[in-house]
C-alpha cells in the first residue's frame, strides 16, 4: 500500500510539473511571456535521459503523444483507497507525509475542480492500470 501512496505523490509532481509548461500559453500572462510548449516534444526529452525519467513519465509521453489536450479526460481523478490507507498508517505512526497526503487531496479536489494536470494523472492512472474515469 505504501507503494501505492508513493505513486500518488510521483504523479502528481508530474500533473503539476506539466500543469505549469501548459501555462505558459496562458492569455492572463503578458503577451511576451507566453509560449505555446510542445508537451509532447518535452515529456520526450524528459523520458530519454532526464533524471525524472520513469514508466510514469513513459506513459505520459505516450498519452499526450495520441492527444496533447488529453480530450478523453475529464479529470476527476479518482482513488482506489491505497493513497488513504498510506495517509492513515502514517498518522498512527506519527510520521509526516506531506507530499503523499497532499496527492490524495488533489485527487478529491479534482471531484469539484479540474486541471490539465488532473487530466494527465487519469491519463497515467488509464496507461498503467486501465483505469477508467468513474462517471459523475
Amino acid at each position: 500500500m505504501v507503494h501505492n501512496g508513493i505513486e500518488y505523490g510521483l504523479m502528481q509532481a508530474y500533473a503539476e510539473g506539466f500543469d505549469i509548461l501548459k501555462g505558459k500559453s496562458s492569455a492572463k500572462l503578458p503577451e511576451d511571456e507566453r509560449f505555446d510548449l510542445n508537451l509532447t516534444d518535452i515529456a520526450e526529452v524528459w523520458r530519454r535521459g532526464s533524471v525524472i525519467s520513469s514508466w510514469l513519465l513513459d506513459l505520459t509521453a505516450t498519452a499526450l503523444a495520441k492527444d496533447q489536450m488529453l480530450e478523453q479526460f475529464s479529470g476527476q481523478v479518482a482513488d482506489s483507497g491505497e493513497g488513504h490507507w498510506t495517509i492513515e498508517a502514517a498518522m498512527e505512526e506519527a510520521v509526516p507525509a506531506y507530499v503523499l497526503s497532499a496527492a490524495l487531496f488533489a485527487r478529491y479536489r479534482s471531484r469539484v475542480d479540474t486541471t490539465f494536470g488532473d487530466k494527465l494523472l487519469s491519463a497515467m492512472r488509464f496507461g498503467f492500470g486501465g483505469h477508467v474515469e468513474m462517471p459523475q
